[in-house]
């Protein structure tokens, strides 16, 4: 049994003792064991002390406030490690931000109009977030930089708060773009570099019993996945063809074929010899350090179709990664190369409008909007924009269960105010509000890695210091910060998740069921019939694009799954019982792989009808996942020809299809 569903396993028993708390809080509460990025902890703390710092010295304190707030949003948004990327994540974001200020500024002290204008905002906000996730910040600044003008009294004229908290945010990318000259291209370098030590560590545990495998080669996919969007991200945005790019591409498309190895070498039981993962790992250094070259590899002999496959893989992979100059006319993009941004910006943007899931997430956000906004227009609340804010954040579709969210916003609200409450109650306005600005920013992005409780423990203290700069209130702040927090969040799970029968009884096994119809496509793609060399080619290319779309479709469901599994009941248990069928559909397109590889290096092609049998088991699986709310058990055929080059690929979709219900 895996180490996942062992997990899993245990939460559920450990919510049979009557104290213990729901397993989706712990869940939630649980800090994650990523490491805290610390040129970003500095970052944050420089761009959000600093202009606190000039504004006490100009005498305007308010103008150094704003100019933090922006700070802070480009501060949320510098996720990226690419510097390209940095630029679209944190500038984009910005002119977003500076519209809803200023549409907000326009409309503050005029009541209603406030609210068909922010509820407007807030539905336009939703859609445009479902585009991807520059998009989603996006949306998300828009929305909350119209409800903080909406909500506090901006300096005169209406374009000075737009004008300054783009200021922050750029400050923001200025600090994060210092290193560029020095180390411009080293982010891409170093992804590669770790899809190679990623692999190292699959092969090291191929053929060993247990999950140690499954587990490394996740980290494979999601380390695949990370360094092919940064490459080809940069290289879409360049004109003409860099040599550094073509180069970094071609290391990184031949270790597709040591990935593709990897589950033969797996599958047939025995542990590779200790040089094959030693030489990845040497190709890894040979990556990040830019070495050229002749390689040099001490390799054991290899006999078996899965031996031969890793060698062949290996000693290729060696040759391009030393390889100074690669022929820029024969390196082709194993993902496909991206269209141009105007093409994909245009695609977006008629996907969106026309998508049924966009326009409910719209819709569901503008209700909350429109409640919060009418709810504090027709009763007295003191500073409301916060109720606004808390909606916003919690509602999120790509920040995790929205359920969950709401309790770990209030949790971490409630932490955030007592922090809060002792700055604001020991600190004097003034200059020493600066080394305290300087501390509490930097623990934004330490915290945020942790989680989303974390994450809003840190921000609050800053949103109420910087608030305290503009109004002057003090610690007069916190009891309604408090109060409007929880409004906000009871607003967000009666109108933005009950009222909604898809938040709470939601079929998730519809993705999945789509990733298994597509598994049994990449079976039949697999072994489909090539007439001479050239359609030999493209089939092969065809067949490892399709195989990374299922790996990538795999991860995302994946994450679904692991939001749905925060949860509370039926979402939640639903979502552990499903568990079981991601994990086997991976393992079918694994074995599918290794035996594609046995056969290529001398194993005997299987016949049509077994591949045409497996693919119709898959579909009828498929139907069955898409058709029910529990997995079922199904009555298994007989076993294929253990001979077979499929025979492995056979069990597994036999362990698939035995999934039994579970336990009540």
């Amino acid at each position: 049994m895996s180490t996942e569903r062992t997990e899993h396993i245990s939460s559920r028993r450990a919510r049979h003792h009557p104290l213990a708390p729901p397993a989706w809080l712990l869940q939630g509460l649980k800090p994650s064991t990523a490491p805290i990025p610390w040129a970003a902890v500095a970052r944050a703390a420089i761009a959000l002390s600093a202009p606190l710092a000039v504004g006490f010295a100009l005498d305007e304190p308010e103008y150094g406030a704003l100019v933090s707030m922006g700070a802070l949003s480009g501060v949320i948004g510098d996720t990226a490690d690419a510097y390209r990327m940095r630029v679209l994540n944190i500038a984009v974001p910005q002119c977003f931000g500076a519209v809803g200020v200023a549409l907000g500024t326009l409309v503050y002290g005029h009541g209603w109009l406030a609210v068909a204008v922010l509820t407007l905002i807030a539905l336009v906000s939703g859609m445009i977030s479902s585009i991807g996730t520059v998009a989603s910040v996006s949306g998300l600044l828009l929305l909350l930089n119209a409800v903080i003008g909406a909500g506090i009294p901006m300096p005169e004229p209406w374009w000075t708060a737009p004008l300054l908290l783009s200021a922050g945010g750029l400050f923001v990318l200025a600090l994060s773009l210092l290193g560029w000259p020095l180390r411009g291209r080293q982010p891409e370098r170093a992804a590669v570099a770790a899809t190679y030590r990623a692999l190292a560590d699959a092969l090291e545990a191929a053929g060993h019993p247990g999950s140690a495998y499954d587990e490394r080669r996740l980290e494979v996919t999601v380390a695949l996945n990370q360094a092919y969007d940064l490459v080809l991200g940069r290289r879409a945005r360049v004109h003409g063809r860099s040599p550094s790019l073509v180069r970094m591409l071609a290391q990184l498309n031949v270790v597709i074929p040591l990935v593709e190895a990897a589950p033969a070498a797996h599958l047939r039981g025995r542990p590779l010899p200790p040089e094959i993962p030693a030489a990845v790992r040497s190709l890894a250094t040979a990556v990040e350090e830019g070495r050229t070259g002749t390689p040099v590899l001490d390799l054991p002999a290899a006999h078996t179709p899965a031996e031969r496959a890793v060698d062949a893989a290996l000693r290729h992979a060696a040759r391009i990664v030393y390889l100074a100059e690669p022929d820029p006319y024969n390196v082709d993009d194993r993902l496909g190369r991206p269209a141009a941004l105007r093409v994909r910006a245009r695609r977006a943007v008629r996907d969106m409008m026309l998508s049924k899931a966009s326009w409910r997430y719209g819709l569901r956000l503008a209700l909350c909007i429109g409640l919060a906004q009418v709810l504090v227009s027709v009763i007295e609340f003191e500073r409301s924009y916060w109720v606004a804010l808390t909606v916003t954040f919690v509602l999120k579709p790509d920040f995790g269960s929205v359920f969950s969210r709401a309790v770990l916003r209030a949790l971490g609200t409630a932490g955030g105010l007592v922090i809060a409450a002792a700055v604001l109650a020991e600190v004097p306005r003034g200059w020493a509000v600066v080394p305290v600005m300087m501390v509490l920013a930097g623990l934004i992005p330490a915290f945020s890695v942790k989680g989303y409780a974390f994450q809003t423990a840190a921000i609050t203290p800053v949103i109420l210091l910087l608030s305290d700069m503009l109004n002057h209130q003090g610690f007069d702040l916190i009891r309604p910060r408090l109060l409007d927090s929880l409004i906000g969040c009871a607003i967000t799970l009666v109108a933005g998740y009950l009222l909604w029968p898809e938040s709470w009884h939601t079929r998730i096994g519809d993705r999945l069921a789509d990733t298994v119809y597509d598994a049994a496509r990449y079976v039949e793609r697999a072994f489909a019939p090539v007439a001479d060399e050239a359609a030999h080619a493209a089939a092969r290319t065809a067949r490892l694009q399709a195989r990374r779309r299922i790996y990538r479709d795999l991860s995302g469901v994946r994450s679904e799954f692991q939001r749905a599994l925060t949860e509370p009941p039926p979402t939640g248990a639903r979502a552990a019982a499903w568990w079981p069928l991601v994990v086997a559909v991976e393992r079918i397109v694994d074995a599918t792989t290794a035996a594609r590889v046995r056969v290529n290096h001398g194993a005997a092609p299987p016949d049509a009808d077994e591949v045409e049998r497996i693919a119709r088991q898959l579909r009828e699986l498929a139907g069955r996942v898409r058709s029910s709310t529990v997995p079922v058990r199904v009555e298994a055929e007989p076993p294929g020809d253990a001979s077979s080059v499929l025979a492995p690929v056979h069990q597994e979709v036999a362990a698939a299809r035995a999934i039994a219900q579970p336990e009540p």
